[in-house]
């Protein structure tokens, strides 16, 4: 019991060391330090989740529409500023919502509840790639369904993947609009990351890893611009997916499309159809 303690006591000193990183050098002063552990791992993880939203997406946004203007992007393309900071607003009102599912998820790994294991050397590097492999499968699994769902469900659509859908043309899809949802929505659609730790062996500090690039990842697939690398499910996939809401659901790859009947490839399709 002891030695099941101390090892569980490894996932708390670690996410006590990204709680100091984060509101140690941000948070004035020490009263975020007499908070409870959970509610610390919570504002670290909103204001982490804030500054990869507005950093991720202010770079970009200077890239694409300024820096390289008409290079990526054609000018009646370009989303109006009115149209950009509506997307702010919606994630603003979500934010807190949302990361309130991997502060949970935190408090279940560190309470023994999940397969997560501390070190690559636990289970040695050949598995760690076998674990990391099935545990992206199934989290590509899971949002598919989960956002396929959202679609084919109309009471789930209207709730509350509509709020996300009123982006459905070019000009109204910005890096912005890569957490514009519903709360109940983004956090549904990331659900299977959590899940996924109940089941499959994962290294915790990976887990954390992805979901950074999740954040980064949202804001990357509503850029509009098709980055053409085999099998990503890029930005020109996703974009086919706002304009006709029947096709390409995946997320990191176009394999559940492929395998279930519903990807559109923007090469083949330049002027999708609305199913």
């Amino acid at each position: 019991m002891a030695g099941a303690t101390d090892y569980l006591s490894l996932f708390v000193a670690e996410t006590s060391w990204y709680n100091e990183i984060v509101l140690g050098n941000i948070v004035p002063g020490d009263a975020w330090r007499r908070l409870p552990h959970f509610f610390q791992s919570w504002l670290r993880n909103y204001i982490g989740g804030l500054l990869v939203y507005f950093i991720s997406g202010f770079l970009w946004c200077l890239v694409i529409y300024y820096w390289k203007r008409n290079v990526y992007v054609p000018k009646d393309s370009i989303p109006t500023n009115n149209a950009m900071y509506l997307q702010i607003k919606v994630t603003m009102k979500a934010m807190p919502w949302y990361t309130g599912l991997p502060s949970i998820s935190e408090y279940m790994v560190e309470s023994g509840w999940t397969q997560c294991f501390t070190t690559i050397s636990e289970v040695g590097v050949p598995m760690y790639f076998v674990y990391l492999a099935v545990y992206l499968t199934f989290v590509e699994f899971g949002i598919y369904w989960m956002h396929r769902k959202l679609h084919d469900i109309k009471p789930l659509y209207k709730w509350l993947h509509a709020t996300h859908h009123i982006y459905n043309k070019q000009n109204t899809l910005s890096p912005f609009a890569g957490l514009a949802f519903h709360p109940l929505d983004g956090i549904l659609q990331a659900v299977p990351h959590v899940i996924a730790l109940f089941i499959i062996p994962c290294h915790f500090t990976t887990h954390v890893a992805l979901l950074f690039c999740e954040a980064v990842w949202t804001a990357n697939i509503h850029d509009c611009i098709h980055g053409k690398v085999w099998p990503v499910m890029g930005a020109g996939y996703h974009t086919i997916h706002h304009t006709t809401y029947r096709h390409n659901y995946g997320h990191f790859t176009i394999w559940m499309d492929w395998m279930f009947g519903t990807l559109c490839d923007p090469e083949e399709d330049e002027n999708p159809k609305k199913a």
